[in-house]
């Protein structure tokens, strides 16, 4: 299946059972206004509906992945209610990402900063320039991490990171990144789309029900004791057992051939 639809504030096509959405305000360095809000959700709304998309994969275009909130949008002014645009927007999207069924990949092209930064954070494997930059910037306004920060970056780099990160506002490196395991990969600046587009085709030809379900297993061991988690690894591969990958990843093993997984 191929499909591309036309937005103002973002890029956004379906091809091969690949979604790749490519934030698109690189003179704002790809901030959040109200309406790339609404067409991300329009956008993630083609792609559920699609029911053939194996991989997903959010990037940006510019020198920026995403800056976080444009603090010019009326949204957003001061002595406005700034737990409505969060309820109506930010966590709707966090939600949605983390549990799309399909690997969610994210390619961190620039500076990643505020919400910017906890939204490819939130993602599944995230990939980012060598040159890109992750910061908590809410302390520098007055303001408390959201969009999942304060949530998902200690339990990837721990209380004590995490609290400087988030009380200092200092930028940390993509090479840093790497190191205290926030991210998965650093690669060349040149290299990052060609890159993530090449290990996005990759998931989508693997077995996506598995996949799927390792998702939900890793997300909900955060959660879980190990009885729980050790009972809901069986239910899982009692599920994943059924499926039709399962009988080809096995049939290809034994007859020594390539597999060619259809992700259900």
């Amino acid at each position: 299946m191929s499909n591309t639809t036309t937005f103002e504030t973002i890029e956004f096509e379906i091809n091969d059972g690949l979604a790749v959405l490519t934030l698109n305000r690189p003179d704002a360095l790809n901030s959040f206004n109200k309406q790339m809000h609404e067409e991300i959700q329009q956008a993630l709304d083609i792609l559920t509906d699609a029911g053939d998309v194996r991989c997903f994969l959010l990037t940006g275009n510019g020198r920026g992945f995403c800056a976080g909130q444009d603090l010019s949008d009326k949204a957003v002014l001061p002595g406005g209610d700034l737990s409505v645009p969060i309820e109506e927007n930010y966590n709707p999207l966090i939600l949605r990402l983390a549990s799309l069924p399909m690997p969610v990949i994210c390619a961190v092209n620039g500076v990643a900063a505020g919400a910017g930064a906890n939204i490819a954070l939130a993602c599944d494997i995230v990939l980012a320039a060598r040159s890109a930059k992750f910061i908590q910037a809410f302390c520098k306004i007055g303001l408390v991490p959201d969009s999942g920060g304060t949530y998902i970056l200690p339990r990837l780099v721990g209380r004590a990171r995490a609290m400087g990160l988030s009380l200092l506002g200092d930028a940390i490196s993509a090479e840093q990144a790497e190191q205290w395991g926030m991210i998965w990969k650093v690669v060349d600046d040149e290299a990052i789309r060609d890159e993530a587009l090449k290990l996005a085709r990759h998931l989508a030809t693997q077995p996506t029900k598995g996949l799927s379900l390792t998702k939900k297993a890793i997300r909900a061991s955060l959660g879980n004791d190990l009885e729980s988690q050790l009972e809901l690894e069986k239910t899982f591969q009692k599920e994943a057992g059924y499926s039709d990958d399962y009988r080809e990843g096995v049939e290809a093993f034994l007859e020594k051939r390539k597999p060619e997984f259809t992700g259900k």
